[in-house]
């Protein structure tokens, strides 16, 4: 292909490129997923169009001349421009020939929006191997993995994953002694992880501007803060500290101040601070020193200004773990079904939409229509407990949705009549039984007690004879019956 040919393919991509851009934006996305994808879908873009664009630069700019000579030749005489038209014409026969089945690129139909449908395998959409199912599509951080590093740091008390994402950015309560190889890994991991999903879930907000502008803060504020303490150095010094007592020499803390006062007369103290000083007229541990408290130190600074940013999901990331802490497996896995599906993606404003459309209700989960012709909150859902079924025997199977409704169904008309069918009178002894064996079983039981407590009854009772013989009252009245007495 010939220099002007690419350049007029090139600014052809590009003028598509900004009308697909523009579809985009024309067509605003109905769910989370919708709007994930069609902003990657845009970033892509946006990086072709920089890709070309640097393709035309170049060759407007002609360091090497190519495009000239190529201008001047069509520029020539008429032979020659003949001469460069059939010597064009044949190469493209030449090619045509040996390929004759080569197909067309379609810019048009490579840029296209495309559309969703039932057919397609979740597998083929990006998103969905994008995110894991903790983070939902990016709506919520997967922080379990980090947590249980946090938990293995020095110094660390054990704290529960909701706690921990009120305090993953707060670096204070971490002592220095604790601030060692192990936790500046797991701050680069924790950093990465923030970065990561900010470019995932954000990628028009320029993310690697953004995180280009902390590096440069974070540079200011260092040097800016090495100017105020009027040296080189920022090692800590020993003396209190919020965390106690620090000593710089030994990197140790304490908590009482007089064992940090009887350490710093030991021999141990004394010996460290004469390696320590003279180190430091080496400069080579200074140095060092200086290098690891700037690399946790803008470790640090990072992961701030990022939650900063998400702060928003943060937020939501705790509302969704004590939201879950109260599912049950099966109701989880019921929830990530939904989501793989699609059906908990839509928002308010598009389901209303669609009910206005058809006139149907949206309804994916099922749930019960409340008074005013609308399906209730899921939260209210899972708080009565109404997706749990308990069915009764006794009442012809039929099933109860919900524990308030089951227990309350006891003392209704259908349950005491069912009762009732099986010779059963006294219904409030048999809450809680719904099998129509045991209620039998029971009943049975309850009748034999009755009859031997009736039976201790009267032979508790001693009466006497007119002769003087001591005898129970059931005996004393058959052999009255009978004309004995």
């Amino acid at each position: 292909m010939s220099i002007l040919e690419s350049q007029r393919y090139a600014l052809e991509d590009l003028d598509r490129l900004e009308k697909a851009i523009a579809d985009r934006f024309l067509d605003p996305p109905r769910t989370h997923r919708d709007r994930i994808s069609q902003e990657h879908e845009i970033a892509s873009f946006l990086d072709r169009i920089q890709n070309q664009s640097k393709f035309l630069l170049e060759r407007f700019e002609d360091a090497a001349g190519e495009r000239a000579r190529e201008i001047e030749n069509l520029h020539g005489g008429e032979a020659s421009q003949f001469d460069e038209f059939y010597k064009q014409l044949k190469s493209i026969k030449d090619f045509h020939r040996r390929y004759p089945n080569e197909p067309v690129e379609n810019l048009e139909e490579n840029y296209r929006k495309k559309r969703r449908t039932d057919d397609d395998s979740p597998d083929l959409d990006p998103i969905d191997t994008m995110f894991t199912g903790e983070e939902a599509l990016g709506k919520y951080f997967d922080l379990i993995a980090l947590h249980e590093r946090y938990l293995n740091l020095r110094g660390v008390t054990h704290v529960p994953y909701v706690q921990y994402l009120d305090i993953f950015d707060k670096f204070e309560q971490i002592s220095r002694v604790a601030k060692d190889d192990e936790y500046f890994k797991y701050l680069t991991d924790l950093s990465g992880y923030l970065e990561g999903f900010l470019k995932r879930t954000q990628p028009l907000s320029d993310p690697e501007g953004v995180i280009a502008k902390i590096e440069v803060d974070f540079k200011e504020e260092w040097e800016n803060k090495l100017k105020e303490n009027g040296s080189g150095t920022n090692n800590g010094t020993s003396g209190p500290t919020a965390d106690g007592y620090y000593c710089d020499a030994c990197e140790k803390m304490f908590e009482k101040q007089t064992v940090y006062d009887a350490h710093l007369s030991g021999k141990k103290h004394k010996k460290n601070v004469e390696m320590k000083e003279k180190a430091a007229s080496n400069g080579t541990s200074s140095h060092a020193a200086d290098l690891k408290a700037q690399a946790i130190a803008i470790r640090e600074y990072e992961i701030k200004k990022l939650v900063e940013i998400m702060e928003q999901v943060r937020g939501e990331t705790r509302v969704n773990v004590e939201r879950k802490s109260a599912l049950t497996l099966r109701e989880r896995q019921l929830e990530m079904e939904a989501l793989e599906r699609g059906e908990l993606e839509g928002d308010e404003q598009d389901g209303e939409g669609d009910q206005e459309d058809d006139g149907k209700i949206y309804n994916p989960l099922k749930l019960p229509i409340g008074w005013d012709g609308k399906p209730i909150p899921f939260w209210l859902w899972k708080l009565h407990g109404l997706g749990v079924e308990y069915p009764c025997e006794i009442c012809g199977n039929f099933v109860y949705m919900g524990r308030k409704a089951y227990d309350k169904h006891f003392m209704e008309a259908r349950h005491v009549h069912g009762l009732r069918c099986l010779g059963i009178q006294n219904s409030a002894l048999f809450r809680e039984i719904t099998s129509i064996q045991d209620a039998l079983v029971l009943w049975d039981k309850i009748k034999k007690e009755r009859r031997a407590q009736e039976s201790m009854r009267e032979q508790a009772v001693e009466v006497e004879d007119d002769e003087g013989n001591v005898m129970s009252e059931k005996v004393y009245n058959d052999l009255k019956k009978q004309g004995l007495l």
